[in-house]
């Protein structure tokens, strides 16, 4: 790699890249081949040679007596001047477009950047929390392993050591009946719907979601082709006598997102009874559910599937950090193949070092261990945020009764108008993020806010609480 031929080859690339994205500009005098040479600590004669190439490719143009200057090929001159003199490939805007549904695609969750003190954003845990110290001991374990030391690609559906820990950890705390091979890892629970869709639907497949729901599945279902349909919902979650004819359903069951109402036994019978009436397929969000406060959760679906309709999708980067990007699905064995080539085509498969230390994490009990330790903080700071809300709020915005998660949604209590967005505004003007209930509805008519709980101390709650109230009450004359 380090002969003449090389060098002069890297000279070239470096002085075409440097030609067209407007380093060097047309007219621009290049140094002699002798001196440049000597800059660069390599023969004359392999400058000589990249010279000689850019100049036949039209790129660079050689006048006796005077030297080597740039000279763009007709072509590439006319896309330069149409950009601007200089404006380079990065600055040009570019003619490659993306297909329609991608233009314009916005971000229902995110919010714009300013100083905040008091976070009560959705959906992301401690990572104060995160044990890590136990994690650096499990990636230092799996880089002295064999985990790297393959001379092929690994599993797409995951390391079998970890499938078999999701499946006992899922068995011993959810009581998902799971076996090794029902497990396929994900790169966190979003991948795991894109899978699904993917394997599952057809274009003009019509699927129906939660309204309000999770936007971005919405998103990508409807990227995906399909005809996505909202169906309410109420303080025991999905209005299941209300669902339309569907391939598939996208449920949160445990504890509704966002509004936090657990789906009922009688429910969760007729949804199981609907999906074999339409030959349908339930997609079962499991989403912070390790995280409960009070009484043991009803089984989830997937137990109550007799007929393997029903496809399990949980996530640590909930339980532990977003940027972990660790999920994995459940699903009847007659889905785990196409899972598994999806899996293969879309990024082949999960990080090896990754799933050996999460792997070691769940086999160890540490992982169980973190989720006893951060239950007992986060159910100290949903009793709170619940406790102010009545003291400050008076019931003009009520909390949604729930019993696990990382969030809590407020309501206003029966005959209250109520903005929104327009308290939402106030409150991040005062330093306190939250999110409006409305971004997560697709029809109108949804009004309230949503706190979380994970990116905010204890001792920080009171008062951000009251500033919040004061927002609320200025923007309404309460």
């Amino acid at each position: 790699m380090d002969g003449r031929g090389d060098r002069a080859e890297r000279v070239y690339r470096h002085l075409r890249d440097a030609v067209l994205d407007g380093r060097l500009r047309r007219g621009e005098r290049l140094p002699a081949t002798r001196e440049l040479a000597e800059r660069l600590g390599v023969s004359r004669s392999t400058v000589s040679t990249a010279y000689e190439r850019l100049t036949a490719e039209g790129y660079l143009v050689a006048r006796v007596g005077s030297g080597t200057f740039v000279a763009l090929p007709a072509s590439v001159a006319a896309a330069a001047s149409s950009r601007g003199a200089g404006a380079g490939r990065a600055g040009s805007g570019g003619r490659a477009l993306p297909a329609p549904a991608w233009r314009d695609l916005a971000d229902p969750l995110w919010v714009e950047p300013r100083p905040i003190a008091y976070d009560f954003s959705v959906g992301s845990p401690d990572p104060a929390l995160f044990s890590h110290d136990a994690w650096r001991r499990s990636v230092a374990a799996a880089l002295r392993g064999p985990a790297l030391r393959r001379a092929h690609y690994a599993d797409p559906s995951g390391l079998e050591r970890l499938r078999a820990g999701i499946a006992r950890h899922l068995g011993l705390s959810r009581s998902v009946a799971a076996t090794v091979d029902e497990v396929v890892v994900t790169s966190g629970a979003q991948q795991a719907f894109d899978l699904l869709g993917r394997t599952l639907l057809r274009p003009g497949d019509t699927v129906a979601v939660e309204d309000p729901g999770y936007p971005p599945v919405r998103q990508l279902l409807e990227l995906l082709g399909a005809r996505v349909v909202p169906v309410p919902v109420d303080e025991h979650g999905l209005r299941v006598d209300l669902l339309p004819s569907a391939r598939m359903v996208y449920v949160t069951p445990s504890h509704q997102f966002p509004l936090g109402g657990v789906l009922s036994l009688e429910r969760r019978t007729a949804l199981l009874d609907w999906a074999r009436r339409h030959d349908a397929v339930v997609i079962e969000d499991d989403y912070d559910s390790e995280f409960r406060f009070g009484a043991r959760a009803l089984d989830p679906l997937q137990r109550l599937d007799g007929e393997g309709r029903v496809v399990y999708v949980g996530t640590f980067s909930k339980t532990m950090l977003p940027g972990l990007r660790l999920g994995f699905v459940v699903a009847p064995p007659s889905l785990v193949p196409a899972l598994r080539s999806a899996k293969r085509l879309t990024d082949w498969h999960n990080d090896v070092v990754t799933q050996t230390a999460m792997a070691s994490l769940l086999d160890s009990g540490a992982f169980a261990a973190h989720v006893r330790r951060a239950s007992r903080v986060y159910e100290e700071r949903h009793a709170l945020i619940g406790r102010e809300a009545a003291a400050l709020l008076r019931g003009r915005l009520e909390a949604v009764p729930s019993a696990a998660g990382l969030h809590l949604a407020l309501v206003p209590g029966a005959d209250v108008s109520f903005d929104s967005a327009r308290v939402a505004e106030a409150a991040a003007t005062a330093g306190v993020a939250v999110q409006p209930l409305p971004r997560f509805a697709v029809t109108a008519g949804w009004e309230g806010l949503l706190l979380g709980f994970g990116s905010i101390a204890a001792e920080d709650i009171p008062d951000g609480m009251r500033l919040l109230a004061e927002a609320a009450g200025r923007t309404h004359a309460w």
